[in-house]
């Protein structure tokens, strides 16, 4: 089975989050295959269905309010968002989201970083440090929302939020890590490349006019 790719750049959080909805909508009429979405966001945070509000704390950029799992993050610049929009066949979701994970941990391993998931602590982990998120939202057994991995984020940002209900402090980057500016579009194809093998099928670009058409 091929999964369509839709690198969109970047965009404005809403209308990828309108995007999602709807595709989501056609894959489970079976009209579209498994997709995933790449994007970078302009300065966001979202509220997840488990935010509380002493998780948030007076800002002034965009604030959604999203039917994803999970607490506040934040959204923007230097940060690789993926939403995998994917049937369910098997009614597993923890499956999926430990896919996510383990794809973005062999991902950065790729540029010499070493991570790995905490029980109990969603999302992807070096040492103490939190390195990406993960929560999705699922409608009838179609999967969305997803992941953000910090590559060069500013990450000063997370100060306006508790992100996941941690500390602001808890957050880090692969530049961070690394000690370097990281290559964003050689980790965007590490990441495909890796959610691509450990989902079982390849999102094709080419396959991805087929969904945005």
């Amino acid at each position: 089975m091929t999964g369509a790719l839709l690198d969109l750049g970047r965009m404005e959080y809403g209308a990828a989050l309108e995007l999602q909805r709807t595709l989501a909508a056609r894959r489970a009429r079976g009209e579209i295959p498994d997709t995933l979405i790449l994007v970078e966001h302009d300065h966001v945070i979202t509220l997840g269905r488990k935010t509380s509000a002493e998780n948030l704390r007076v800002q002034n950029i965009p604030v959604f309010e999203v039917e994803r799992g999970g607490d506040a993050t934040y959204h923007g610049p230097g940060q690789l968002v993926g939403y995998p929009i994917v049937l369910l066949e098997d009614h597993d979701v923890r499956r999926h989201v430990n896919a996510m994970a383990e794809a973005l941990i062999r991902a950065a391993a790729r540029f010499g970083i070493t991570s790995g998931r905490l029980e109990g602590r969603p999302g992807v982990w070096a040492g103490d440090k939190k390195l990406a998120s993960v929560g999705v939202a699922v409608k009838d057994w179609v999967a969305y929302h997803g992941f953000a991995l910090n590559v060069n984020t500013d990450l000063s940002y997370f100060a306006l939020i508790k992100p996941c209900g941690f500390d602001p402090g808890v957050m880090t980057s692969m530049k961070e890590l690394s000690g370097r500016e990281v290559p964003f579009g050689e980790v965007k194809e590490a990441v495909l490349a890796e959610y691509s093998a450990v989902s079982g099928q390849p999102f094709l670009r080419d396959a991805g006019r087929v969904v945005s058409s």
